[in-house]
């Protein structure tokens, strides 16, 4: 077999799943309840994040919250300050792809 096969937590639970992080890129699946998110921090990569079910609230260096639905994919450049939150009832789904990885980062 030629390809690699990955598989994805398809539940509602809270899961951070780093399904591949090689020298190309980091694949990252993500699932927050209502209240969770991520520890805020600043972005090692370019991100490139979709929203695959609820709504993302995120804030991005000094801006104000910015709620994004199902649909929407956000890149987010370099060394930007995220604050990552589901603010909402429904289960927050993300898949998220740093490019390039971000050892191999060079500004």
């Amino acid at each position: 077999m030629i390809e690699k096969v990955f598989e994805y937590y398809t539940g509602d639970e809270n899961k951070v799943q780093k399904l591949i992080m090689d020298e190309n890129i980091n694949y990252i699946h993500m699932t927050f309840n209502n209240g969770e998110g991520l520890p805020e921090h600043f972005s090692n990569s370019n991100v490139y994040m979709t929203v695959l079910r609820g709504k993302l609230s995120i804030q991005l260096d000094g801006q104000e919250d910015h709620v994004y639905p199902k649909g929407k994919v956000l890149q987010i450049p370099f060394n930007t300050k995220m604050n990552v939150r589901n603010k909402n009832a429904e289960v927050l789904e993300l898949l998220v792809v740093k490019s390039p990885a971000p050892k191999n980062y060079k500004e």
